[in-house]
């Protein structure tokens, strides 16, 4: 007898619908056909296992299984559940004329029992998107699932559930989540605030800007000068995620399996702060069966990279092309994915390797040439697309005693978000994913950055002091925007373009001396 199930695979963040096909003849061995990998090809294993700890039965038949489109390689144990499905219904053990009208996901353990996937929401929204009725799934992954509207999710727990739900033994009750409900009342959840912050009020404005024109910093100051701390506070001040970044930043934690079974939905500005010991693969994402590395889990939040001189080159240097252009493309010779990474990269660094190169009191014990040498681990190239250079020194006695309060995040994100409604409208809708000053090409940095003559004189005479370069250039002018944008003002004045510099201020040529 020959049955039809469907299960999905997941490429990038997109998910495609795999037809699992289980027909019994006379014979005795079991094979799998369509491209799977290892984890599939032991399915057999698993499911006689969990079929005999069910009190069910395995056929004593030719079972051939075969996965469609056959000339796309299928990976990953998730398959389980709907081969097992199809193997009990072709064997008569279901009976239902309902199963092409069900999507069907799961790992089985020896026990019957379902182990949670991978990638649940992307199948879920092409599930919805084909017109399937529902979607059976480990328990797990229901909420997350849920989410989806006008689509049955059906979390479940052993095998037995599914069979017991087609052949009418039981009711399974569809999960339910009130999307908008549940985004609405945790989007402002922060575990920390930047009035828990003393002092810093320079570091404060820095971080201000950068938020409010969504612009990449670096932090260079000697240890415990609180630039870890500062940084950790960054994604509060951020304008909450909107519904619609939400569910794209769900779905890529989905497909690196990221989400805890009680979330379904990220709701919060991701902050990822992978160690300096990372690979390139795992920052920018790939591997043989590719998935999204750490600057697409940052995707519409915040990617720290503390210590930055202590990354590998080759690590950092990756990360160039994705900066710029904002998404990942991985290519393999069977197929390309591609990962969304619109992120804020704020980095930190000691000045040497001492620590205390320019420290107001104490004395860096570094050789000649160390501190130039120990900058020049960073090219000139990503430090250029950093927009804001910012010293970090120590917090005195008097302000880490102080008791006046400082700002909370709250106040600071009112005015965040007051500039970029005002950067919002100026690019209009027709700009297609342009919602910060720091996503300008540099056409329209010349068209909403034009400064006075004066400015003109000011930014020619800070090029040449510092040795800046084109890329620099257009990255003042769009802090510099952003400042603009903050004081409420149509026009850069002087004192924006001067700040903006300011900020520039650490560049390797003069940091060094």
């Amino acid at each position: 007898m020959l049955v039809k199930t469907f299960g999905s695979a997941v490429y990038g963040i997109q998910a495609t619908t795999i037809t699992v096909e289980v027909n019994i003849l006379p014979g005795t061995k079991y094979f799998i056909v369509g491209l799977p990998d290892n984890a599939i090809k032991e399915s057999y294993f698993r499911i006689e296992s969990a079929l005999k700890n069910c009190n069910y039965k395995m056929p004593r038949q030719q079972v051939v299984v075969n996965m469609a489109p056959a000339d796309v390689r299928k990976e990953g144990s998730a398959y389980d559940l709907t081969i097992a499905t199809a193997v009990m219904a072709a064997s008569g053990q279901i009976e239902t004329e309902e199963l092409d009208k069900y999507l069907i996901m799961g790992e089985l353990s020896l026990d019957g029992s379902l182990q949670p996937i991978r990638g649940a929401l992307p199948i879920a929204i092409q599930a919805r998107k084909e017109g399937f009725k529902g979607f059976i799934l480990p328990k797990q992954n229901a909420r997350e699932a849920a989410i989806v509207s006008d689509l049955d999710v059906y979390g479940v727990e052993s095998i037995k559930e599914v069979v017991d739900f087609f052949n009418g033994d039981a009711v399974l009750r569809p999960t339910v989540v009130n999307t908008r409900e549940e985004f609405f009342d945790s989007i402002n959840n922060y575990d920390s605030d930047f009035n828990e912050v003393r002092g810093q009020e320079n570091i404060k404005r820095a971080l201000e800007i950068a938020a409010a024109g969504g612009h990449n910093v670096i932090l260079i100051g000697p240890p415990g000068a609180g630039k870890t701390m500062l940084a950790r506070r960054l994604p509060s001040i951020l304008p909450p995620l909107s519904l619609q970044e939400s569910l794209e930043t769900t779905k890529i934690h989905s497909v690196a399996g990221k989400l805890a079974t009680t979330d379904a939905l990220v709701t919060v500005r991701p902050f990822r702060a992978p160690h300096h010991t990372i690979s390139d693969v795992a920052l920018v994402g790939g591997g043989s069966n590719p998935q999204p590395g750490e600057i697409s889990l940052a995707h519409n939040g915040v990617l720290f990279l503390d210590e930055l001189p202590e990354f590998k080159r080759t690590v950092l240097e990756v990360m160039r092309q994705p900066l710029e252009e904002r998404k990942v493309t991985v290519s393999r010779a069977r197929l390309s994915v591609e990962y969304p990474s619109s992120l804020m990269l704020i980095a930190s660094m000691n000045p040497c390797p001492c620590g205390y190169y320019n420290h107001p009191e104490k004395e860096c014990v570094c050789p000649p040439g160390v501190v130039q040498k120990y900058l020049s681990k960073i090219s000139g190239p990503l430090l250029d697309r950093i927009d804001l250079h910012v010293e970090v020194t120590p917090v005195n006695f008097d302000e880490l005693s102080s008791d006046r309060p400082a700002e909370k995040s709250e106040v600071i994100r009112e005015r965040v978000i007051k500039a970029r409604d005002i950067q919002i409208a100026r690019f209009g809708s027709g700009q297609d994913g342009l919602h910060s000053n720091a996503q300008m090409s540099t056409k329209m940095v010349r068209e909403l950055c034009q400064i006075s003559t004066a400015g003109q004189t000011l930014l020619k005479k800070a090029m040449e002091k510092l040795g800046l370069s084109a890329r620099a250039y257009d990255r003042i002018l769009k802090v510099a925007r952003t400042i603009a944008d903050l004081a409420g003002s149509e026009e850069i004045l002087l004192e924006h373009l001067a700040e903006a510099i300011h900020y520039r201020s650490l560049d390797r040529e003069n940091w060094a001396g």
